[in-house]
């Protein structure tokens, strides 16, 4: 195989532990795993999946990316991915220096347009073409709303913000995604955007939701929703409303508040149902799909693995969903089969995900978690196995 076994999660929560002077039994009286889960994640026989990773980064006050590599440097050279965050981290940094007249820009109508294309190169999963193009939107947007401010430039460059957060979030550069998110509340409060405002908050959330802090991101769903006119005529608050209930059904199931998750379960589908496929709505994916996907995650993410395998079979996924949230249902669908010992149903999921998004399937630590399980769980590891091992830099 051609996997170091020296360079996987778990060497590096072992790693973490023993500079915070923490003995295996001492690390699994701070957090809620068992000394035997923490002692196999560590040898490489048990895949950290994103909940453990999350309650160790908390429990030793570190960041999340200490724990999975992350930025995945090697493969972003390989995939010219590399040179492309610079400028992305320069033109975020624009934003106060008034304008520019050395920029020569592109009309208004032509900007907003390639704002709306950036959103839609992130959902189809195209990040390549979304990180090169997007620098100059945001340059250029930046100068109009200094020369020129209306509420659709605003909305716009929060738009583009959004955008930046995204590539950001998918590539492992989460420091780079929170000033992106920081960018955002500035450009939505000139717009004087509610629905903006509320799915900053929304975005928020699932930082705390990535580093563990469950209880500060259930907050910051409240607080999307205290945002919002949730009037029966507001599709757009509405949409909005609902994805934040997405949002808080995964933060509370990983808190481990059943009863808390199924309510937001319940209040998204009601909203989905009075909306309908709003899914390009703000390029949030919000519809009954979505929702049935988040009810799904909910099962993942308390561990009820036979019954998250049971829905995943029962979806069916509109030819409207977005690639992205495709691929980001074969990669939970293959992680749930690798926990029941599914093998080769799992490794189908993961191909799967890599046919419908390679460069996110790449970049996503899940799926690496999921293909090491799935190396562990093989006496000889058949030969896609050793393909996708290979393809996602083990």
């Amino acid at each position: 195989m051609p996997m170091r076994d020296d360079d996987h999660t778990g060497t590096r929560i072992k790693e973490q532990r023993r500079l915070a002077g923490l003995t295996q039994r001492a690390m699994s009286d701070r957090f809620p795993y068992s000394y035997s889960w923490l002692t196999q994640v560590e040898c490489g026989a048990r895949p950290a999946s994103a909940d453990f990773v999350a309650a160790v980064a908390r429990a030793l006050r570190i960041d999340v990316t200490v724990l999975t590599g992350q930025p995945y440097t090697t493969q972003m050279q390989e995939d010219r991915l590399a040179g492309l965050i610079r400028p992305i981290r320069e033109s975020l940094d624009l934003y106060d220096l008034g304008d520019d007249p050395q920029v020569t820009t592109r009309a208004v109508a032509e900007l907003v347009a390639a704002a709306e294309e950036l959103c839609a190169h992130v959902r189809a999963a195209h990040l390549h073409a979304a990180a090169s193009a997007l620098p100059d939107v945001i340059t250029e947007l930046t100068v109009l709303c200094w020369r020129s401010p209306t509420t659709e430039l605003w909305r716009a460059l929060a738009s583009a913000y959004r955008t930046a957060h995204d590539i950001a979030v998918k590539l492992g550069f989460y420091d780079l995604s929170s000033v992106a998110l920081d960018r955002l509340g500035w450009a939505a409060e000139r717009a004087a955007d509610p629905c903006l405002a509320a799915m900053r908050q929304y975005f928020r959330g699932l930082v705390y939701f990535r580093e563990g802090e469950y209880s500060t991101g259930l907050r910051l769903v409240r607080s999307g929703h205290s945002l919002l006119d949730q009037g029966e005529s507001d599709r757009a608050a509405l949409t909005v409303a609902g994805q934040l209930h997405l949002g808080g059904s995964v933060l509370a199931a990983r808190a481990e508040k059943a009863n808390l998750a199924a309510d937001h379960i319940a209040r998204a589908r009601e909203y989905a149902e009075r909306v309908g496929d709003a899914s390009r709505l703000h390029w949030l994916n919000f519809n009954a799909a979505n929702v049935a996907l988040h009810e799904m995650s909910v099962a993942v993410e308390t561990r009820q693995y036979d019954e998250a395998l049971r829905q995943a079979k029962a979806l069916r996924l509109p030819a409207s969903m977005a690639t992205s949230r495709r691929a980001h249902y074969f990669i939970d669908r293959a992680r749930v089969e690798m926990e029941l010992g599914r093998r080769e149903p799992s490794l189908k999921s993961l191909w799967a995900a890599r046919r419908a998004a390679p460069e996110q399937t790449r970049y996503h630590p899940g799926a690496r978690e999921t293909i090491r399980g799935l190396v562990h769980l093989s006496r000889q590891a058949p030969e896609p196995l050793r393909n996708m091992a290979a393809w996602i830099g083990m």
